[in-house]
C-alpha cells in the first residue's frame, strides 16, 4: 500500500468521529447531542482565539493538533463522560491506548509516531502546550452548558468542585480565564445548575 493509500484510508476511518455522540448538546441545533467530530473541531477554533491569555509561550500550531486528533480514539473506544468514576475512565484509558495505536497505524510510520506522540503528550497534559489544550478542551464545554441552563450539568448533578478541578489547569497557565471559569461556576450554582459541595 503506498503512503497515499494509507492516508486517504485515515481519512475515511476519521468519518466514524461523526457518528460518536458527547453529552454535550447543541443548542442552536434543537438540543441534539453533539458529536466528537464537531467538539474536536470546537476545541481548536477555542485555542487560537483565546491563546493571548496565555501567560506562557506556547506553540498554538502544535496545540490546535493536539485537539483536532484527542477525540479520533473515542471512534473505537466511543465517548466517556467526563464525570464518570475511576474506574470506568481507568477501564476508558485502555480502550483509548488500543484505539490510538490502532487508527494512528494506519498512517504511514513517521506520521503514525508523530500523531502518537501528540495524543500522548495530550493525554499526559504535563507541557505547556498540551496543559493549554487540555484546558480548550475542558473550557468548551463549560462556555456551552453555561449557554444552554446548565445541560449535561443539570442532567448530571455534577458539582461545583468538579468543575473547577476540570478546569484547574487555567489557574496558572490563564489566570484571566481561571478567573472567569470561577466567575461562571458563581453563576452556575446560584441558578442550580451545578451541586455546591
Amino acid at each position: 500500500m503506498t503512503a497515499l493509500e494509507q492516508q486517504l484510508n485515515f481519512i475515511i476511518e476519521l468519518d466514524k468521529l461523526k457518528s460518536i455522540y458527547r453529552q454535550a448538546l447543541i443548542k442552536s441545533d434543537h438540543n441534539r447531542f453533539e458529536n466528537s467530530a464537531e467538539h474536536s473541531w470546537h476545541a481548536a477554533m477555542l485555542a487560537p482565539i483565546l491563546q493571548q491569555y496565555a501567560i506562557a509561550e506556547i506553540n498554538i500550531s502544535r496545540v490546535m493538533t493536539m485537539l483536532l486528533i484527542h477525540d479520533i480514539v473515542e471512534i473505537d473506544a466511543g465517548d466517556m463522560f467526563a464525570f464518570a468514576d475511576n474506574n470506568a475512565l481507568l477501564v476508558q484509558t485502555e480502550k483509548e491506548m488500543a484505539a490510538a495505536k490502532r487508527i494512528f497505524g494506519l498512517l504511514p510510520e513517521s506520521q503514525a509516531s508523530s500523531f502518537m506522540q501528540l495524543w500522548s503528550e495530550f493525554e499526559l497534559a504535563q507541557t505547556l502546550d498540551a496543559k493549554f489544550a487540555n484546558a480548550m478542551d475542558c473550557l468548551l464545554p463549560l462556555l456551552q452548558n453555561m449557554n444552554n441552563s446548565g445541560g449535561s450539568w443539570a442532567r448530571h448533578t455534577v458539582t461545583k468542585s468538579q468543575v473547577l478541578k476540570r478546569n484547574q489547569h487555567l489557574e496558572h497557565l490563564a489566570p484571566k480565564l481561571w478567573q472567569y471559569v470561577n466567575t461562571q461556576v458563581t453563576v452556575a450554582l446560584q441558578k442550580g445548575w451545578l451541586i455546591d459541595d
